[in-house]
């Protein structure tokens, strides 16, 4: 009896370039870190190591290492200066007053001797931060 082999043809979609294998994911990191280091520590501290790592915008595990191995830690500082705090709290609080008018306003109501005089307020305090504005950019 004869038997009937089947040829079966393979075909390859998109061939890779010879020599060169893609295949895909995140590139390898030439010095991977790989191993552990434990730190055994109370409660308490642990919040205060995530909270100073947490302050200078790093991960615990990047500011433990750097602390480890330079014993100095770049910080990043991303609080603002204490006059500009001020105005911002300043332009929130004209812009909740504002935003109070203008829907008493809008409802078709008039503005009270009261309502008016904090209107007038809040526009001499526009007008002197922006001379302070003023100050700091020329």
């Amino acid at each position: 009896m004869e038997s009937a082999v089947k040829k079966v043809e393979s075909t390859v979609v998109n061939p890779a370039p010879a020599g060169r294998v893609n295949r895909g994911g995140r590139p390898k990191v030439p010095h991977k870190r790989r191993a552990t280091v434990s730190v055994m520590c109370t409660l308490v501290e642990k919040k205060i190591i995530e909270a100073n790592a947490k302050r200078v915008g790093l991960s615990s595990s990047v500011f433990l290492r750097n602390l480890g191995l330079s014993t100095r830690i770049e910080v990043r500082v991303k609080s603002l200066p204490r006059p500009v705090l001020e105005m911002r709290g300043t332009l929130n609080h004209i812009a909740a007053n504002l935003n109070q008018i203008a829907k008493k306003c809008n409802r078709g109501d008039d503005l009270d001797a009261m309502e008016r005089a904090l209107l007038d307020q809040d526009v001499r305090s526009l007008r002197g931060l922006v001379k302070n504005i003023n100050g700091y950019v020329s």
